[in-house]
């Protein structure tokens, strides 16, 4: 036989055993004596027989419990305390803490054992970052979970034994860790066995107990913090005076509302910001493309003009007149986010390059500004692939587009994302020959493929050559002035020539330059920066927040991440706030736009979620049909027999906009009988909606009942 057949063969006897030992307490009642009613029926016949059997009592005392420990038997609380009403607190003490570490270590190897081979075999690369992090940071994690109790302790002994931790660094630290809330439940073991009349309850030792056991999570929360702290800080000296309160680096999206917050609250706030006020959104994103794509559809509605009774018309433009438009667009919105503009609220703004020279202090062009807490709010810029030649030939970016006069005959998009999607339409619309290519099988990899489905059917009737399956392997320059991608598709090479290339491959976090690294703040493997559920980095004083940290690169994302890290920034630590993603909307603006919030009909069927699926067809309905956008849907996914909302996906015209309504129910927890019975305007696209919900109710119609009525109605008419 094998050596793997007999480990395997071992795993499984070891498992079967484990099963009997659980079965078994619960079967024969021994998990009943596990109890606290129990131990006090027993105390005084207990307490006797330890005071006549000593040693032999606290080994089978410290075997029962090494053995409820080792096979994650509920009990370990109860035989704590009895520990302390059977042995006294030193004794019980030392019982305890010895046998739940021995105990925890079993559990641990039996997980290891058991366990860890399948998981690795199946999630191998997720379980490959959980190690990095245990490698680098094991031991303090292990302590704080063992000090502040979030999760069972047979959990952590289970779940720990699925990682790279060693044996011994996990015995010690349980061995420490453990100690503080051993002493307190012996303790009320001690003070517990008193109670023989309701006034013994009021007892001093007892009430003290009882607060040490209220109070210890607190104390133990606050001490991870304060050891995370000391740890974390070391060999940095921290300011007796700080010249603000909030110093925020960045001045897009979540540094303008960050900044915005604290000058509200009449904190002392500096923005510093090296480029233009407004970032990413106003100047090269947000407000420059949706510009564009509104001169590009006003062309598209005018060749297309016969659908609406009207003959032709003749759009006469000229491409330089509709980009310099798009700098109109940005300028009339820059007030809005204007030196300025912020300065009058209270806001320190200070131009020029940030670069962190300790946990408080930034230094500016030689100045140097402290301030008790920071937000990193350097944004993202886009994603240049390592692609062979590709520096050879002058690539535009979604930064860098916007400083075309004149119309590319040939634009090759590369990459089929949302900015990829919009940009490819647009231009097709204004008349270039695009070829958009994407390396998936489809587009708009994030959507439900039938949602992708449309878009690409537009873009195709609309002219654009898609490309999809196609992986970029070289870029090749001609002597036009332009090139030729190479790509792999179905194993062989294709070649698509172009004039101008644009990479719209998403973005890269802003993390280089400004001091990260030799600071010591914390990156994730895909170069953003770490952050925990209170969006901190690793420095609990500096916060992080939009496309820095993700894991949402939106403006609208950025600006509610800004209010939670600025919020937590200027109180902590006397209040925290979790960062709240569970509604998250989203929305690509091609024609038909594509909107969606929670989860989709994809999604749902590859994490295995039961769903129930209702679908309107805005082919449909009356003001889309009037418009001429009769396409797209409605799709709304709900718990199985419930009209809890769980997700919704629309497609059609001005979906992002219809999307709200959803978003706002999922929020605040209204179901589809609310929102059906709601009045909606007569005709609007937003009555697409209140259909979807009618298509729910329709398909959980009760039969039975609408039978009956019809035959009470057959009766009243005689």
């Amino acid at each position: 036989m094998s050596q793997s057949r007999v480990t395997s063969a071992w795993r499984w006897a070891l498992l079967f055993a484990l099963v009997v030992a659980v079965a078994w307490a619960w079967q024969s009642g021994a998990a009943d004596a596990l109890t606290l009613d129990h131990l006090k029926l027993r105390q005084a016949e207990l307490l006797a027989w330890v005071a006549a059997n000593r040693w032999l009592a606290a080994g089978v005392f410290f075997a029962v419990y090494v053995a409820v420990a080792a096979a994650s038997i509920p009990g370990a609380a109860v035989m704590t305390v009895a520990a302390g009403a059977l042995f006294g607190l030193l004794e019980g003490t030392l019982l305890v803490s010895f046998a739940s570490s021995i105990g925890a270590s079993l559990a641990f190897l039996a997980a290891r054992f058991v366990l860890r081979d399948s998981l690795r075999a199946r999630y191998g690369e997720r379980l490959k970052k959980i190690d990095a992090g245990i490698e680098r940071d094991g031991a303090f994690y292990l302590f704080t979970l063992r000090l502040v109790p979030v999760f069972p302790f047979f959990l952590v002994n289970l779940l720990a034994g699925l990682t790279s931790l060693r044996l011994r660094t996990f015995y010690w630290v349980s061995q420490l860790g453990m100690l503080a809330g051993t002493l307190v439940y012996v303790y009320a073991g001690t003070q517990l066995v008193r109670i023989d009349t309701l006034r013994d309850v009021l007892s001093p030792g007892l009430l003290g107990a009882l607060v040490l056991l209220g109070v210890l999570p607190l104390l133990a929360r606050w001490l991870a913090r304060w050891l995370a702290a000391r740890r974390v800080y070391r060999g940095f000296r921290r300011p007796s005076k700080f010249d603000y309160n909030l110093l925020v680096i960045g001045a897009g999206s979540a540094g303008l509302v960050s900044a915005y917050i604290a000058a509200t609250v009449r904190a002392k706030v500096a923005l510093v910001e090296k480029h233009r006020m407004g970032g990413d959104c106003l100047n090269t994103g947000c407000v420059p493309s949706k510009a564009l794509l509104r001169t590009a559809r006003l062309l598209a509605q005018a060749r297309d003009s016969q659908r609406f009774g009207v003959r032709a018309m003749q759009a006469d433009f000229d491409f330089a007149d509709a980009m310099q438009r798009v700098q109109q667009v940005i300028a009339k919105i820059a007030p809005h986010d204007s030196v300025e503009r912020y300065t009058d609220l209270g806001v320190d703004v200070v131009r020029g390059e940030a670069r962190l020279v300790s946990p408080w202090e930034v230094e500016v062009d030689g100045r140097r500004i402290s301030a008790r807490s920071i937000v990193l709010a350097t944004g993202a810029r886009p994603l240049v692939p390592e692609i062979d030649g590709l520096e050879g030939v002058g690539y535009l970016t979604s930064d860098t587009v916007w400083n075309l006069r004149e119309l590319p005959r040939r634009l090759l998009v590369l990459g089929g994302g949302p900015i990829g999607c919009e940009l490819a339409q647009a231009f097709a619309r204004f008349g270039s020959a695009v070829t958009l290519v994407e390396m998936a099988p489809r587009l708009l990899s994030r959507e439900d493929a039938d949602a992708a489905g449309l878009v690409a059917a537009a873009l195709q009737a609309e002219g654009v050559r898609l490309a999809t399956a196609h992986a970029a392997v070289r870029v090749e320059p001609d002597a036009t002035g332009g090139g030729r991608l190479v790509c792999e598709h179905d194993g062989g090479e294709v070649t698509l020539q172009f004039d101008a290339l644009l990479l719209a491959l998403g973005r890269r976090a802003n993390v280089e330059g400004f001091g990260l690294e030799p600071l010591g703040v914390r990156l994730r493997d895909n170069g953003s920066i770490d952050a925990d559920p209170l969006l901190r980095t690793n420095f609990p004083n500096i916060h992080v927040c939009g496309d820095a940290t993700g894991p949402y690169q939106f403006t609208h994302v950025a600006s509610h991440q800004a209010w939670y890290a600025a919020v937590n920034a200027l109180v902590a630590p006397f209040w925290s706030f979790d960062i709240d993603y569970r509604v998250i909307p989203w929305a690509t603006f091609t024609e038909p736009e594509v909107a969606r919030v929670g989860l989709s009909e994809d999604e749902a069927g590859e994490r295995g979620i039961e769903v129930e699926v209702t679908r309107y067809g805005i082919d449909d309905l009356d003001r889309a049909i009037v418009d001429g956008v009769d396409r797209g849907f409605v799709k709304v996914l709900t718990a199985p027999g419930k009209d809890r909302i769980l997700g919704a996906t629309i497609v059609g015209e001005h979906a992002a906009e219809l999307l709200a309504e959803f978003v706002l129910a999922m929020k605040h927890g209204i179901g589809l009988n609310k929102l059906l019975g709601t009045i909606h305007i007569y005709p609007t696209l937003a009555e697409a909606n209140k259909y979807a919900a009618g298509n729910w109710k329709r398909a959980r119609a009760p039969e039975r009942v609408l039978r009956w009525a019809g035959r009470f109605f057959d009766w009243r008419r005689g």
